[in-house]
Order: structure tokens, then C-alpha cells, then sequence
């Protein structure tokens, strides 16, 4: 079978055991990405660019990514060789490997018989009966991939909807929420493959690394751009379960993913009032006016000290980059800034929190440098 190589994506070959990126404050920091196996040893890797080199060759070895064996993992190469040539950007790659992860777990599936879902085969699970094509076209993933992204090309506004949405619209599957689950190994692939190309502005085939405004293909965007004063965790403040994001009165405080808002309230303080339309002060206690948003992968992000109530409301569908509110400094606050967490498993304990600059920097996205 040809496989199509398009010009901007290069196969990213070195696995390492730690890799040292100089951040954009200047001091060095380790990442760490796991998931990737040689031969079933554990191994580290991380991308270095934003898909800005060669082609993924399916035909070399290709790195491992749990739980996804060498095939699956050709498959997705072919995946994203088909977009990169049909001129899409990668915010489709990585729709388009999500959707094959829950069609067929990146499998090129033949006729299964009473297995099937009715007629359905291939990466995909097009359906021939549907107009997709012959069984002989559909089970071709170079041919299935090309339906796919001429379909998602049809659909207005795709490049800002979450992922699960875009899908669902190409598909017309009977699980529409079932795409979501996939788009953070969905990502990883497209990274280690296509030298980061998830870290790059999912809307432009131009290849450059997504900045303040801009939805990365991964799907995340920064929430709001701003230096970050209070880390996470420090020796000071060793209960600090996020970063401050210094910024002035009335910013924008934007969606930093698609996902549904699980929580909006004015947080009670120290004394059990909710006084959350003045200004905090140190040791006041609570977050002030607050929103959560759950996101696909079981992630939740806080955002904290709004100036007023949010412009959100629980149960809220939103998009990576709405408008949720605007920075204040209500609550436990010593001057207007953002309080931003991340929480895996979507775990809001303390537990659950994780240091958002490595997030958001894995998800390219990167937080500003220390204020």
C-alpha cells in the first residue's frame, strides 16, 4: 500500500529518560511524558518542536504508546500522513486518531460477522450500506482516513468544537460522548509522532507553536496571559494547590478546554460568610467567586478570585477559550490575580491537584514564565 508523506511531520525516534527543556523564564526544567514502551520497557519522551520537520515512514519502527501495539500505532501514522497531505490542520489529526481509538482501538477491522455493528469496517467503522464506500475502500486506511477528514471539512466551525462534537457530527454514532475519553492519548500520539505537532495552533496548517489566545491542537489554550507569581507548592506555601496568574481587574478568564461546568459558587470564607462582591484580603479564606470545568481525560481545572458572579452556569457546556468571567481578587487574595488549578481524575481534593505549568506546558499551552 502507498502511504502518503506529506512534508511537515517528522517521526520522533529518541526515547529518553529525561528530557531538559529551557522554559521561556530561562531556568531548566525536567518533563516527563509516560505511556511510551521499547519492548515493553518503560521508557520517556517528549516532543521538541510543533510539527515542523519530515514524514512519519509507518514502514520503521515506530515508538510504542500504551496500550497500543505496532500496527495500531502504524495506523495512526497513516492517520495523520492523510490529513498532513490533504492540507489539514492538526487540531483534525487529533480528532481523527481519537475517533479511530474508539471505532476500532486503531484496528483495520475486516468483517467480524455478528461482531460488526452492522456493516461497519475498517479504522472507522464506515459503513458501506451508508455511502461510505466498497468493503474493499473502507478497510483501506489511506481511503477511510480521506472520508473521514472530507467529511469533518464539511462541518462549519469544527476547528472550535470539542473534540466528542466534531466527531459525533462525522460519525452519527450511537455513543456520541464516548470520543472525549480519548483526546489526551489522542494527543500523545500525535506529539510523539509528528514532532509535538499537538502543541501547535489546531487551526492552521502553518505549523507554529500555539501563544496567548491561540487553541493549541490539543485542545487547550491559555486561561488568561499572565506571568505566574505563587507556584504550586512551594517551600512558602506548601498548601498552594495551583498558581497565582497576575493580572489586572476585569482580564478575561477564558475556558482553558472544552468541558462542562461543574461547579460555580462564591466560596465561603474562614467565618462561613459568602461575601464575595468586595475585595479579599490575606488569611480571609476561600476562592471567592469560583468555577470548575470537568474535561476529557477525568481532568478539572479551578479558576478562583473573580471580580463578580461568573458568567457560567453549572452544567454549562463550554468551549476551550469562551469567556467564563474576569480576574478580581475576591476571597483569600492579596491583589487581583487568577488562582488556577489543575486536579486529576477528577479528584477536587488536594490529592487530586497536580503543578499546572508542567500541564499546561505538555499540553502546549504554556503557562508564563515565574513574575
Amino acid at each position: 500500500m502507498s502511504i502518503p508523506r506529506p512534508r511537515k511531520i517528522v517521526l520522533l525516534v529518541a526515547l529518553v529518560a529525561t528530557l531538559v527543556l529551557l522554559c521561556c523564564g530561562g531556568s531548566v526544567t525536567a518533563l516527563l511524558v509516560g505511556g511510551l514502551t521499547d519492548e515493553g520497557s518503560d521508557k520517556l519522551t517528549a516532543s521538541g518542536g510543533c510539527g515542523k520537520a519530515g514524514p512519519i515512514d509507518p514502514d520503521t519502527k515506530l515508538p510504542r504508546i500504551r496500550p497500543y501495539g505496532a500496527e495500531q500505532i502504524r495506523n495512526a501514522a497513516v492517520i495523520i500522513n492523510v490529513g498532513a497531505d490533504l492540507k489539514m490542520p492538526p487540531r483534525a489529526w487529533v480528532i481523527a486518531v481519537a475517533t479511530a481509538m474508539q471505532e476500532s482501538r486503531l484496528n483495520n477491522l475486516g468483517n467480524l460477522g455478528a461482531r460488526n455493528d452492522h456493516d461497519s469496517l475498517g479504522l472507522f467503522q464506515q459503513r458501506p450500506s451508508s455511502g461510505w464506500g466498497t468493503p474493499q475502500q473502507v478497510q483501506d486506511p489511506v481511503y477511510s482516513s480521506t472520508k473521514f477528514y472530507k467529511k469533518l471539512k464539511t462541518i462549519p466551525g469544527w476547528e472550535k468544537m470539542p473534540l466528542t462534537r466534531a466527531a459525533q457530527r462525522v460519525q452519527i454514532s450511537a455513543y456520541p460522548d464516548a470520543y472525549a475519553k480519548h483526546e489526551p492519548i489522542a494527543t500523545q500520539i500525535v506529539n510523539t509522532l509528528a514532532d509535538g505537532a499537538a502543541n501547535a495552533v489546531g487551526s492552521s496548517v502553518a505549523m507554529v507553536c500555539a501563544s496567548a489566545g491561540q487553541i493549541a491542537a490539543s485542545g487547550w489554550t491559555l486561561p488568561t496571559g499572565a506571568v505566574v507569581g505563587s507556584g504550586f507548592r512551594t517551600a512558602s506555601r506548601p498548601n498552594h494547590q495551583g498558581v497565582d496568574l497576575i493580572a489586572g481587574k476585569q482580564t478575561p478568564i477564558m475556558a482553558a478546554a472544552s468541558g462542562i461546568v461543574s461547579m460555580v459558587k462564591c466560596d465561603e470564607d474562614r467565618r462561613g460568610r459568602r461575601t464575595c462582591n468586595v475585595d479579599g484580603y490575606p488569611g480571609k479564606g476561600g476562592c471567592g467567586w469560583m468555577v470548575e470545568i470537568q474535561h476529557a481525560g477525568n481532568v478539572m481545572t479551578r479558576y478562583c478570585h473573580m471580580v463578580t458572579r461568573p458568567f457560567v452556569r453549572e452544567g454549562q457546556e463550554v468551549a476551550a477559550g469562551e469567556l467564563i468571567g474576569r480576574v478580581g481578587s475576591s476571597g483569600n487574595s492579596s491583589g487581583p490575580h487568577l488562582h488556577f488549578e489543575v486536579h486529576l481524575n477528577n479528584d477536587r481534593s488536594s490529592a487530586g491537584a497536580i503543578d499546572p505549568v508542567q500541564f499546561m506546558r505538555e499540553q502546549g499551552s504554556p503557562l508564563g514564565g515565574p513574575g
